[in-house]
């Protein structure tokens, strides 16, 4: 209660202060709070340091660690990794400085990592890199050999702790590692970075094969890394067993997995797990002490070096770490630790140690460190001191803008809609549109299950024997398949990702919204282009609700559209290939009944269609009208406007209705601007969705057309709010609801 009320005080003199000055003094602030930061650990360990340093009497290395002389480390990488673990350190130690004073937001850190700056040694500048949030001390021998400053790392990281606009890696959405063109992004999700580093190795290896320019170099590795508690979490197991069959298959997949093991996950032990996990992995393990310098040093060498000489997965264990401090500053050690273990976990400084090596080897004197720590902990406070008044995002607007990249000019379009040529059922349209699409991108790839040949509703018929390379089938694993069109997006290739049936997107859940995510939180930077197909959707009597799902997630950062018709699809895709290709991620829903009707009433073959010829488009804001009446709207997708057709003619035949028109509304995330022009000049509008009743895309298009007063008289009406049975359409949208529907209205 004590540590909140001051909290709250502390937190109203700054926002009071910040009115009065528009600027608050950090050093000033952090005297004033000195008896609160005085109490904390990490406050009093690094003050125990600097006094060890002083008294030149910091802790010799424990028994065991490698001496220099079997080692092939030179003076100025061993100055380098000293460097980057003194920064670590002043940086987690400020962080929760700032944090207890409330002007900082983030406090996960390394304690206990500070070493493992030796893998940034041996990782090139373009290689992908994923880091675990307490691998700091990685990121920043990779930024100093990459030719930045230690002021513009040290600047770079306070703007993450307090949010700053100016963040290089988020723009102050989150705190994250990253900064250089080949850092990749690693979110709170424990441990989803791995399968899209997995699909940047698969990936990466394919442009190269293919000719097609990358990011990568040839010799590239993909290197990822998570902490001990993560090897139980599925996106790592998922993630390894990729790599582990890609190795069985002779895919090249350099990926190496970096796993620091302080022996517990928050509050849970390891009980030794990971030594018994490890036995199980189909890829060579390298271990080393990671409180020696020189043998992470040495081993995490050997482990690159191998991943890079095969182009094969390779998993790299940092052992023996110590947790000095709790998982973050509201963590409760007392709750789980003995006073004795958070004391001694606290003392064991693996950094002091390295140190100590430095000193004895000559790479320092202790003169020196104690110089070199003062600039770098004077540099930290004053990037504090500028990062705190920086201001921090107060605009949702510019929050919504940076979910996608921005929609990209289409090529001008032909005056005249194609209706000549042969007529096809949709399914042909599709497959003939995305044969010409890998005919006319050669960086374009086509990954799912089951696809090469032809797939469960031969959407993909003959294209592998047409496209080898690059019409390519995955386990069946939707975790892996999303991560790996993530990777294969990072990696310079245009995927397209085809999950199966719509209820399995709930397999790979997770994997999907880090996907959506992820222009939001790189602020744009790092762009997803990519295409998802999403097939196994509504109607239908086989499969059961596993296989005719009806509901259609859509988040923030994705485009979701749903065609009824073969030539609409066509073109709709040609339009979503194109945005991908400038950055956006689009998901194609396929209403399965729809893929080989031919008639929308008894015989009369008006729902095949021709193709349209090259490069004409169907945007976003594009609706199609059935009908010139004004009385009625019927507003609906995919199947659904199939069934609202039908309903029109009975309502017209048998009930006598007049001035109806069914509206084709195929983009689901927003309000089309074409429907938003066009739906006010009706007297009555009908939202018909496919999906469960409050779990479709046309309810909350219905909210935002009627906050902004553009209905004036609307009901909306859907498929039953359960699940499907198998061997009936009962639940689904039918035209009698939409009869009944209008009638009420």
């Amino acid at each position: 209660r004590g540590s909140r009320a001051f909290l709250t005080t502390r937190l109203l003199q700054c926002a009071q202060y910040r009115r009065v000055s528009h600027s608050l003094d950090y050093a000033s602030l952090r005297e004033d709070s000195m008896p609160g930061i005085s109490k904390l650990m990490e406050y009093q360990q690094n003050e125990l340091f600097l006094e060890q340093i002083r008294d030149r009497n910091l802790p010799k290395p424990s028994v065991g660690c490698k001496p220099l002389e079997e080692s092939s480390i030179s003076a100025d990488e061993f100055r380098t990794i000293i460097t980057a673990g003194l920064c670590t350190q002043a940086l987690h130690t400020e962080s929760r400085i700032a944090a207890m004073m409330g002007l900082g937001f983030y406090t996960i850190g390394p304690c206990g990592e500070e070493l493992l700056g030796a893998v940034g040694c041996h990782l090139e500048t373009n290689d992908p890199v994923a880091l675990h949030y307490r691998h700091l001390s990685t990121s920043i021998v990779r930024h100093l050999r990459a030719g930045k400053s230690i002021e513009e790392i040290i600047l770079a990281r306070a703007r993450g702790y307090a949010v700053s606009v100016h963040d290089p890696v988020t723009g102050g959405k989150h705190c994250a590692l990253g900064g250089l063109p080949n850092d990749f992004i690693v979110t709170s999700t424990l441990a989803s970075q791995a399968p899209p580093a997995v699909g940047r190795a698969l990936g990466g290896s394919l442009a190269n094969v293919m000719g097609v320019e990358s990011p990568f170099e040839k010799k590239f590795v993909s290197y990822v890394s998570v902490g001990d508690g993560s090897v139980n979490n599925a996106h790592f197991l998922a993630a390894v067993n990729l790599a582990e069959y890609a190795k069985h298959r002779k895919f090249y997949c350099p990926t190496v997995f970096g796993i620091s093991d302080n022996n517990i996950s928050i509050s849970l032990p390891g009980y030794g797990w990971l030594y018994q996990y490890l036995k199980k992995l189909r890829m060579p393990v390298f271990q080393c002490n990671g409180t020696d310098l020189l043998d992470v040093m040495e081993t995490s060498r050997d482990a690159i070096a191998y991943a890079r000489r095969n182009r094969s997965p390779a998993a790299l264990v940092f052992s023996n770490l110590p947790r000095r401090f709790g998982h973050a500053a509201t963590d409760r050690q007392a709750a789980y630790y003995t006073k004795e273990e958070i004391g001694r976990n606290a003392t064991t400084n693996p950094l002091a140690s390295a140190c100590a090596q430095a000193v004895e080897y000559g790479v320092f004197s202790y003169s020196q460190l104690d110089k070199l720590y003062q600039e770098l902990s004077e540099e930290t406070i004053d990037a504090f001191q500028q990062a705190i008044n920086e201001p921090k995002i107060d605009s949702r607007e510019k929050l919504i803008l940076s979910n996608s990249q921005p929609l990209a000019p289409i090529p001008k379009q032909p005056e005249e809609l194609t209706t000549e040529g042969p007529r096809m059922v949709m399914r042909k349209h599709m497959t003939q549109v995305i044969d010409e699409s890998l005919r006319l991108n050669p960086n374009m790839i086509y990954i799912g299950e089951d696809v090469k040949h032809g797939g469960y509703y031969l959407v993909t018929e003959d294209l592998h024997a047409k496209y080898p390379d690059r019409v390519r089938d995955f386990p069946p694993d939707e975790t892996t398949l999303i991560g790996c069109g993530m990777g294969f997006a990072q990696s310079g290739l245009l995927p397209v990702v085809e999950i199966p049936y719509a209820k399995y997107l709930d397999c790979g859940a997770d994997m999907f919204y880090e996907a959506a995510i992820t222009n939001w939180l790189s602020d744009g930077k790092a762009p997803l282009g990519m295409i998802f197909r999403l097939q196994g959707f509504d109607k239908g009597v086989f499969g059961g609700n596993f296989h005719t799902h009806n509901v259609i997630p859509t988040p923030c950062g994705i485009d979701v559209v749903c065609y009824s018709n073969g030539a609409d699809y066509a073109r709709g895709f040609r339009h979503a290939l194109h945005q991908a290709k400038h950055g956006r991620m689009i998901m194609s829903v396929d209403s399965t009944n729809l893929l080989y009707l031919r008639d929308l009433h008894e015989r009369d073959d008006s729902w095949r269609r021709a193709y349209p010829q090259e490069g004409e488009m169907m945007t976003f804001d594009q609706v199609v009208h059935y009908g010139e009446g004004k009385k009625l709207a019927i507003v609906a997708y995919g199947n659904a406007l199939y069934t609202s057709l039908q309903a029109k003619k009975i309502l017209e035949d048998q009930h006598n209705y007049e001035g109806i028109t069914v509206i084709d509304s195929p983009y689901l995330s927003d309000v089309p601007a074409e429907l938003h022009d066009s739906i006010g000049s009706f007297d009555h509008v009908i939202f018909a969705d496919s999906c469960k009743g409050g779990q479709g895309p046309l309810a909350q298009i219905a909210t935002k057309l009627h906050v902004q007063k553009r209905l004036a008289n609307w009901s909306y009406v859907s498929s039953a709010p359960t699940y499907n049975p198998l061997g009936t359409t009962v639940t689904f949208l039918s035209v009698e609801d939409i009869v009944n529907s209008v009638k009420s209205l």
